[in-house]
């Protein structure tokens, strides 16, 4: 069994920030990419970044200069720096981890039970 545990989300002021972390734990052969999703109310679930093995990062557009993605591959966390955060910011926030089990098994996306996050006054 794989578990994604996210912690860090809540409510914020806009211009406020934000850390969001999310830990990979199980049974874990290796990890490739980590990530953070989120999905605001009657949306479909977004990217908002990912970063592979090697530190290569990935941002929605609407993200880039504010948000800052990192891991620590020795402890399988992946983290999420939310500063500068807007209103439009407010939506649920998933991790996803793209792992294998074990040597033989494929690669597949497990997901984390997701994070509230709020922006508001």
């Amino acid at each position: 069994q794989v578990q994604l545990v996210e912690s860090g989300g809540g409510l914020v002021q806009p211009g406020g920030s934000l850390r969001l972390s999310c830990a990979a734990s199980g049974n874990i052969f290796s990890i490739y990419a980590m990530g953070w999703y989120h999905q605001a109310p009657g949306k479909q679930r977004e990217l908002v970044a990912t970063i592979t093995s090697g530190g290569t990062t990935n941002y929605a557009d609407s993200v880039k200069g504010r948000f800052t993605i990192s891991r620590d591959n020795a402890k399988n966390t992946v983290y999420l720096q939310m500063n500068s955060l807007k209103p439009e910011d407010t939506a649920v926030y998933y991790c996803n981890a793209e792992l294998r089990t074990r040597s033989s098994a494929p690669a597949r996306n497990y997901w984390g039970q997701g994070t509230q996050v709020t922006v508001s006054s």
